[in-house]
């Protein structure tokens, strides 16, 4: 991708690479070298640098410590066999983020800014993508409020941020579920179509009382009735039931807009498989696990792209799905995405961006 922004890098004195273990990465918590840095203010964009990954100076009356004024996204890059970066839809992503920025009163973020810091963070970095099977360079872009006040309104000021981490398979292993009947993740009309911390923190206790119990993730349900089937903690979540792939629809405004939702909802319509955005009922999913039509169930999200499904726990009772075949949909489908992010097949709704 050729690069026309000029934005000022300052290199670290010393690169971490050379003492990073590649054969050990644990997600999210090796960060690469450096990171794109832009600031708000007077009503624009400013101050856009590349400079050495470091911890951040913020004082105590910061207002994203007070009122959560604060969205992310992720995408990933890998390298394919030539030693190119691969780049996987970060158009969609850079939408999302302006999406979630309008929902939290936050600047819209100009799509110049956001590829091409992207695009010179991540070729100054492009040895921190790894070329392990499986592995990739997770890209985390940020952007939070910087006004120094106490006070419930929307900040004058922000910081945007991208920094990466080199990351292998975020589920090492098939997951167990449960679904969520008391604690709500989203309500209409709240902010569960945006990708804002917010949402996170307010699910970190169902989950960990989940994780206590033995399972990996929620199914989280409708805050109303408690009745559909919505997403998982980390993931957009899809079944298929006699033959059909049903996953939540994103009109309710309670549903994260899945990027990798998105592409295995292309694939399987290319495929011309039997597809339904609709909520899956609890009555539905629970007669679904008792009579064996279930065939397969599995998130799908840019840390996991598929996390097959293994258990469901449904109304006191725990249930195994099949085992996955090779010729399974999540796995056909997970073989296509990853051939496509790798540079080994072809990519007809030109998703990659090559760095």
């Amino acid at each position: 991708m050729k690069t026309s922004l000029a934005i000022p890098v300052t290199t670290i004195a010393e690169s971490r690479l050379a003492k990073t273990d590649f054969s050990n990465l644990v997600f999210g918590k090796t960060i690469s070298d450096h990171m794109f840095v832009a600031d708000y203010k007077n009503g624009e964009w400013t101050g856009l640098r590349i400079e050495p990954y470091a911890p951040l100076s913020l004082n105590p009356s910061n207002a994203t410590l007070h009122y959560g004024q604060s969205i992310f996204e992720g995408l990933k890059a890998y390298k394919n066999e030539e030693g190119e970066v691969l780049v996987f839809r970060p158009d969609a992503n850079w939408k999302r983020l302006n999406e979630s920025a309008e929902r939290m009163c936050m600047p819209h973020l100009p799509e110049e800014i956001f590829m091409e810091g992207m695009s010179q963070l991540l070729d100054l970095d492009r040895g921190w993508v790894p070329t392990a099977k499986g592995a990739s360079l997770y890209v985390r872009p940020f952007m939070f409020a910087t006004d120094d006040y106490i006070g419930v309104k929307p900040s004058d000021t922000y910081k945007f941020i991208i920094f990466t981490c080199p990351v292998g398979n975020y589920y090492s292993k098939p997951v167990s579920v449960k679904v969520e009947t008391e604690f709500t993740r989203a309500n209409p009309g709240g902010t569960g179509a945006a990708k804002t911390a917010g949402n996170y923190a307010a699910s970190l206790y169902p989950a960990l009382q989940a994780q206590r119990a033995g399972y990996d993730q929620l199914l989280w349900t409708d805050g109303q009735s408690h009745s559909k089937i919505e997403e998982s903690g980390t993931m957009n979540v899809m079944f298929k039931i006699n033959g059909t792939i049903i996953t939540a629809p994103l009109s309710s405004g309670t549903i994260l807009k899945g990027i990798t939702r998105n592409s295995v909802l292309q694939l399987a319509r290319d495929w011309n498989h039997p597809v339904e955005e609709r909520f899956l009922t609890v009555g539905e999913l629970e007669a679904a696990l008792v009579n064996g039509t279930i065939e397969e169930a599995f998130g799908t999200g840019t840390a996991a792209t598929i996390a097959h499904i293994e258990r469901i726990h449904v109304n006191g009772k725990d249930y195994t799905l099949p085992s996955k075949s090779p010729e399974a949909f999540s796995n056909k489908v997970l073989a296509e995405l990853d051939g496509i992010k790798y540079g080994k097949i072809s990519d007809p709704h030109e998703w990659i961006i090559k760095i």
